[in-house]
């Protein structure tokens, strides 16, 4: 149990200037969200959960956006963090269901629950190297014990998480090998071919627009998607989901995030972060100039 839980209060969020705070909030984790999120579904339970009860199908962007804006409450919601969690926690009481394996499974339960949070701490330190910056040791042990800290918004206690990185690593591996498949709702999000409405939010104009040529653009968009989602996924997850990846891939993927690694770090602020992200941080360099001055 946490020192938070253990005193009766509200878990707080990771710490400003921390790991999470360069990370999570910058553009460039957009395009690691993909690669988390499938492979949280390719966990039995949580797929097939996901294939009964979500609307990523009907409402893609509304789930995006609903989803990106809870990520980021989780890091840099201050007090609303642990609200939030609690508020997730509610919306998954009645997610309940059968398995692809025949198991009877309920969103809340504490290894299915668990695992959503567990894959982003892989992913993210896959995905730093290739969009961002090797971790180094120190880094990664730091991300690691703030995502324990995300652990905990989200109401998973202490019990259910590995503590350490070197707890972490045989639970993320006897995952990998005991748990993990390829679902349907993997074969979705990697493959070309699901049908995805066109975007419906943004100016009215451009709305129109994108209907129009939406029949063009969808199928590079969603090749594009797939090819980024396999590519960065860690590469032992990518296998014991059975993804396949060429070295040709990868030397796409390399010159793509090389291009990236130049162009986001030259942008202004209000381009380069999330506005949560960058309202946050804004608050943050205040707070400390008045506490120094």
């Amino acid at each position: 149990m946490s020192s938070e839980s253990a005193r009766g209060a509200d878990p707080v969020p990771p710490p400003p200037g921390g790991v999470l705070w360069s990370l999570s909030g910058d553009i460039r984790a957009l395009l690691m969200l993909p690669a988390a999120l499938t492979l949280q579904v390719a966990h039995p339970a949580v797929g097939a959960g996901v294939d009964a009860h979500s609307v990523f199908r009907t409402d893609p962007w509304g789930r995006g956006e609903r989803s990106l804006s809870s990520l980021q409450l989780w890091v840099y919601g201050g007090e609303e963090a642990a609200a939030e969690g609690r508020r997730l926690r509610r919306l998954h009481r009645t997610i309940r269901g059968t398995d692809t394996r025949g198991r009877p499974y309920h969103a809340l339960s504490p290894a299915n629950y668990a695992w959503v949070h567990a894959t982003g701490f892989p992913v993210y330190r896959h995905g730093a190297r290739y969009l961002l910056r090797p971790l180094n040791r120190d880094q990664e042990r730091a991300l690691y014990r703030e995502w324990l800290q995300v652990g905990r918004v989200l109401g998973i206690h202490d019990r259910d998480m590995p503590q350490t990185i070197e707890e972490f690593w045989p639970y993320y591996r006897g995952m990998l090998a005991d748990e993990i498949e390829r679902t349907a709702v993997v074969e979705e999000l990697v493959g070309a071919g699901a049908p995805v409405p066109p975007p419906d939010r943004g100016p009215w104009a451009l709305r129109l627009l994108l209907r129009a040529l939406w029949p063009v653009l969808l199928p590079p968009l969603a090749r594009f998607r797939g090819f980024l989602t396999v590519g960065l996924m860690p590469p032992d997850a990518r296998e014991a989901i059975g993804l396949e990846w060429t070295d040709a891939q990868e030397r796409r993927l390399r010159r793509f995030c090389a291009v990236v690694r130049m162009v986001v770090p030259v942008l202004p602020e209000r381009l380069r972060y999330l506005p949560r992200a960058r309202r946050a941080r804004a608050a943050h360099r205040e707070a400390v100039r008045r506490g120094g001055s």
